[in-house]
């Protein structure tokens, strides 16, 4: 009998949510992404110090303001650590443009050029790299330029409807709705509530946008994020991909219980009729979704912060 992480893999790409290669290399995903909560913990483990100097050095020759130069080892090392990465996965590595952007759509295409000439620079084509953008709308317009530039992106920090269907309007290769920090916002509200298994609100969410997606003929990828518990992956069972933590991808692989498909694109209709949002119907939208608007600053607030973090440990190199 197969454990549930090979069941997983029958219906669903499974994608390592960390940098650690040594996880990486024992669960054997199919694509990697990272975040810059991620780079901040590899800058901090021992095994990586070799690439924080490579990336010193490679920043150091391009020269600039300290902040310049700060901001270019942060990307060396995300590319340093993607391309370690790339070596032991056949899909993709995912790599995040610097929060702190999330609200430029020209900085967020310069950022994202640039991530993709360093990779190609260490011989990493473009078809194996995502850009990880937020999902706002800046972010997402981004995102519709450089796909038909052939950068493919990851849409992240998603957490409501209306992004999704932005993204899906703005042809974004994939997006990565964020399932625990949804169940983290309704409990902290209703804490008295159940919200296990089907009852989930992030599943809910996740479950929501795939029937849309897959109804109306979307090609762009839903890949469930951010999981507290394994009852949520497995509600998501059949799912596009889903990245998830060497943690949870443990304890899958310690269980032998038959795994049962949640989703399947052959059986799916969607109670949601097909729209495309301009800008204003996008921001009045998100503006209705409380929990939305909360998440999505809450995590640029946290991933710039992590960035300033991971910054400061390499100026002190």
């Amino acid at each position: 009998m197969m454990d549930q992480l090979e069941q997983l893999k029958q219906m669903t790409s499974v994608v390592a949510d960390t940098g650690d290669i040594d996880a990486i290399a024992r669960f054997k995903p199919v694509d990697a992404t990272t975040n810059p909560s991620l780079m901040l913990k590899a800058a901090q483990d021992p095994k990586y110090a070799h690439l924080l100097q490579q990336a010193k050095q490679q920043a150091q020759v391009f020269g600039g303001s300290n902040a310049e130069l700060l901001q270019n080892m942060t990307d060396q090392l995300a590319v340093l650590v993607g391309n370690e990465i790339s070596q032991m996965i056949p899909g993709r590595i995912s790599t995040e443009v610097d929060a702190r952007l999330s609200f430029n759509t020209q900085a967020t295409l310069a950022k994202a050029r640039q991530l993709i000439a360093m990779y190609e620079k260490l011989g990493i084509g473009r078809e194996r790299v995502l850009i990880k953008i937020a999902s706002t709308w800046e972010g997402i317009k981004a995102a519709e330029i450089l796909e038909k530039e052939g950068i493919q992106c990851n849409l992240t920090l998603l957490f409501g409807f209306s992004q999704a269907k932005a993204c899906a309007d703005a042809g974004a290769f994939l997006i990565s709705p964020f399932v625990g920090r949804i169940l983290d916002w309704y409990k902290a509200r209703h804490p008295d509530q159940d919200f296990s298994g089907e009852l989930d609100p992030g599943v809910l969410s996740v479950s929501r946008i795939y029937r849309y997606y897959k109804a109306n003929g979307f090609d762009t990828v839903v890949m469930g994020a951010s999981f507290r518990n394994i009852g949520e992956i497995r509600s998501l069972a059949g799912c596009d991909r889903l990245t998830i933590s060497p943690a949870l991808m443990q304890e899958l692989a310690e269980s032998e219980e038959k795994l049962v498909r949640r989703l399947d694109p052959s059986s799916v209709s969607s109670e949601d009729i097909k729209e495309v949002i301009d800008e204003s119907a996008f921001r009045w939208q998100m503006n209705e979704d409380a929990m939305a608007t909360e998440k999505l600053a809450e995590g640029i607030r946290n991933f710039a912060a992590d960035q300033v973090k991971l910054e400061t440990l390499l100026s002190q190199l």
